[in-house]
């Protein structure tokens, strides 16, 4: 359903406002350079940090610019499942192919509140549902016995799997089966899971590297291990700088490198990235290739 290299795109600020042409325009860029897919409103989007009208608005845009070429997975998490809920009907309207619904952050909830979370929103909207596991943001983490349940929910069709335990995808395989999509969410670590059999990433590297990672993608799938790994090491000191700072600092400081114009700025209370930050991204930037250095 989903496969290959899907961008968690950031959202271009400036002024402090969503810049709508600007986003278009990138939105066509990622669909040309080889993109499988589109996540607008995710972790990488400041979806934090939006208003509830600002943030459909912005997935709405997005499917709209994609025009049915690649599927467009709305980001839809909450920590309070009926706003989530709205933002699944939103993305419904608007026409998404599947939501993106981080686990429950703050509120901690336990695997059977997990499960409820989930089931609620599926029995209330037919939107299918990739659940996105990152402990690092929300102190929760959903196990496999977990998902296995969740996955005999029609709509609940794949993970996003930012968890750093790449064992997690023979784990979830077996509780879920063979069909159920795992994606990657950690770049640096999607070798490792497309060989246990993973299908793609949700990646913030491909915002500004889309080519290199469709390329990557594509080894991937078709077996070209040796060329998978050489696009790994190409693409490996990008993975890292992009950590170096509060994320999405430094990938919007790489995007303005490599498409100029492109606002840097951010939403409080997110900041800029430091300059050793910045270092490390331009250092980056020219070992795989992207600009001169």
């Amino acid at each position: 359903m989903f496969s290959g290299s899907i961008p968690a795109l950031v959202t271009p600020f400036r002024d402090g406002r969503f810049d709508e042409a600007l986003f278009r325009d990138f939105v066509d860029w990622q669909i040309a350079e080889g993109s499988s897919g589109l996540v607008p409103c995710g972790t990488t989007g400041e979806s934090a940090t939006m208003s509830i009208v600002e943030h459909d608005r912005v997935v709405a845009v997005c499917i709209e610019q994609a025009a049915g070429r690649v599927p467009v997975i709305a980001g839809c998490g909450s920590n309070d499942t009926l706003v989530a809920l709205d933002h699944m009907r939103s993305a419904k309207a608007a026409g998404a192919d599947a939501a993106l619904v981080v686990l429950p952050y703050y509120n901690r909830p336990n695997q059977d509140g997990i499960y409820a979370h989930f089931a609620f929103l599926a029995e209330r909207c037919d939107l299918p549902i990739i659940v996105y596991n990152v402990p690092a943001r929300t102190v929760t983490d959903i196990l496999p016995a977990t998902l296995g349940r969740l996955a005999e929910i029609p709509t609940i069709v794949g993970i996003k799997d930012a968890s750093g335990l790449v064992a997690r995808v023979t784990a979830q395989r077996l509780a879920c089966g063979p069909d159920f999509c795992q994606l990657s969410g950690n770049d640096d670590m999607t070798l490792g899971i497309m060989a246990m059999g993973g299908v793609g990433c949700i990646s913030v590297t491909a915002n500004v590297a889309p080519r290199l990672c469709a390329d990557f993608q594509a080894a991937c799938r078709d077996n070209r291990w040796a060329d998978a790994l050489a696009l790994q090491d190409r693409l490996y000191p990008l993975h890292a700088a992009l950590f170096t700072d509060a994320s999405p600092g430094p990938i919007k400081y790489a995007l303005s490198k490599v498409r100029p114009g492109f606002p840097g700025g951010l939403r409080l209370p997110m900041t800029p990235a430091n300059q050793a930050s910045r270092d490390a991204v331009d250092a980056a930037l020219a070992v795989a290739g992207l600009t001169d250095g």
